[in-house]
């Protein structure tokens, strides 16, 4: 497998959306679709940018009871993305049943992957909020073994934890890392960052990037540094 670069498509509508990827002539990044795009505008926007050409992470983090999750997944399972996510916290039982739900007639299904932490989830706010008192890397191993015990094919992690994961879980356990910035930008509201080239060298297998992309004053370009750093 490897490894790529996930530009994270966090606009509020189509118009917006296609205005920039519009940009990349003769490429077709992977994208990822969060809440804000799919709530603003829906099932459509995956199948136009898969129409499109673009590899799609339908990032939507279910975590509800197992049956509902279940449902939930048979439905998004229809839109041929290519990897979809929920939280690790809803157990292994939740888990599972999204597997269930996911896999179509014919066994083939979509990458599903599990939220460990929160990359802007730090000690202080896991302790004080969420009233976890363990140390959060072993939160996230935790997190990261019940997502392999359920059948999933990886997880979201911290790049900081990302070699970690692989340690505990195996090299084929997928680790999709936000939280990369260039080593000259903004970390924004992210916690546990690390930048494209440190990524590549600890163990991530994609890395998801927003604001430095979609914000750069040219989105091409902070696209291929990306993709030097980080691929080649």
């Amino acid at each position: 497998m490897g490894r790529d670069v996930i530009i994270a498509c966090d606009f509020d509508s189509a118009e917006k959306t296609f205005a920039f990827l519009d940009k990349f002539t003769g490429k077709k990044p992977f994208v990822k679709i969060g809440m804000e795009l799919y709530y603003a505008e829906g099932p459509a926007i995956v199948k136009e940018l898969k129409r499109r050409g673009h590899k799609i992470f339908l990032d939507l983090k279910l975590h509800d009871i197992p049956n509902t999750v279940k449902k939930s997944m048979a439905v998004l399972s229809r839109l041929d993305v290519d990897m979809t996510n929920l939280h690790a916290a809803g157990t292994v039982r939740m888990m599972e049943a999204a597997i269930e739900g996911l896999t179509r007639e014919d066994g083939t299904r979509p990458l599903l992957i599990a939220v460990t932490q929160l990359t802007s989830t730090d000690q202080e706010s896991m302790e004080k909020d969420l009233l976890i008192k363990e140390d959060i890397a072993e939160v996230v191993m935790h997190y990261a073994h019940n997502a392999k015990i359920a059948g999933l094919d990886g997880v979201v992690c911290s790049p900081l934890e990302a070699g970690k994961v692989h340690d505990r879980c195996g090299e084929e356990f997928i680790t999709v890392t936000p939280g990369v910035r260039f080593a000259d930008g903004d970390i924004g509201d992210q916690k546990r960052v690390m930048t494209p080239a440190q990524a590549k060298v600890i163990g991530s297998d994609y890395i998801v990037v927003g604001r430095p992309i979609t914000a750069a004053e040219d989105p091409v370009a902070a696209y291929e540094r990306c993709v030097a750093e980080f691929c080649d």
